[in-house]
């Protein structure tokens, strides 16, 4: 299956999207527009940053909890009960 999000990224482009659930919420609300654009320096990343990812063959969009020399973890907008 054609991941057209990806190749548009990958080709450079800067896109407006959206998608449903509400894993994002309030950040992104389940259909609400907003705007992909090519990451070129992964150092740009930052904790609080949200990404279009590959998690275990599946891509999303999710928030960056926490960075370190290793890589990004990476999960949705709600809150841990604890």
């Amino acid at each position: 299956m054609r991941n057209y999000k990806l190749e548009r990224l990958l080709n450079g482009e800067s896109f407006e999207t959206s998608e449903k659930g509400n894993s994002m919420t309030p950040r992104i609300k389940s259909g609400q527009t907003h705007k992909l654009t090519p990451v070129i320096d992964m150092d740009e990343i930052e904790v609080g940053d949200i990404v279009y990812c590959k998690v275990k063959g599946n891509f999303y969009t999710h928030l960056v909890k926490a960075k370190s020399e290793k890589g990004f973890l990476i999960g949705n907008n709600k809150e841990e009960i604890q």
